[in-house]
């Protein structure tokens, strides 16, 4: 028999697989996995920590109710806050013209509240602010409310 005539011999399977693919992945030593799990955990124990805090610190809400303009120099509006009875917020009111410029702007402070024996114990208070304009203004909302000192 000559060497024509003898059949290709094939590598073995493992060989050209590994070949082709690549050798098996080693697994991830156990100091590894362990200083993952570690950082996962610090980092939702941070997140959930910030959420709680920044939720307790923004305890004020607001809603605009009315706007009206009572001239070309001045405009009312009208809005609720929400915040802890005992708790002095100030409020940033602006009025607007027909493309949406700011005419009028005012800082409003709002007193501590005391609980009353309201449905929500003294928390809202509706607020009426006058403010000069320096044209014709056609929307009132409030801008922000915050407590004052409160680091925002």
């Amino acid at each position: 028999m000559t060497t024509q005539d003898q059949p290709a011999v094939s590598p073995p399977a493992d060989t050209s697989l590994a070949n082709r693919y690549g050798s098996k992945k080693q697994p991830l030593p156990r100091a590894v996995k362990r200083g993952i799990a570690v950082a996962a955990l610090a980092a939702g124990v941070g997140f959930m920590a910030w959420v709680s805090t920044s939720s307790a610190v923004s305890d004020v809400t607001f809603k605009d109710i009315g706007f009206s303009t009572i001239d070309a120099t001045a405009a009312e509006v009208d809005f609720q806050v929400t915040r802890e009875p005992g708790t002095a917020v100030k409020c940033a009111v602006k009025a607007l013209d027909s493309k949406f410029a700011v005419v009028g702007w005012k800082v409003v402070d709002i007193p501590p509240g005391e609980a009353d024996g309201t449905a929500d114990g003294g928390r809202t208070v509706s607020q009426r602010v006058t403010l000069r304009t320096e044209s014709l203004s056609v929307s009132g909302v409030v801008d922000d409310c915050w407590i004052p000192g409160a680091g925002t």
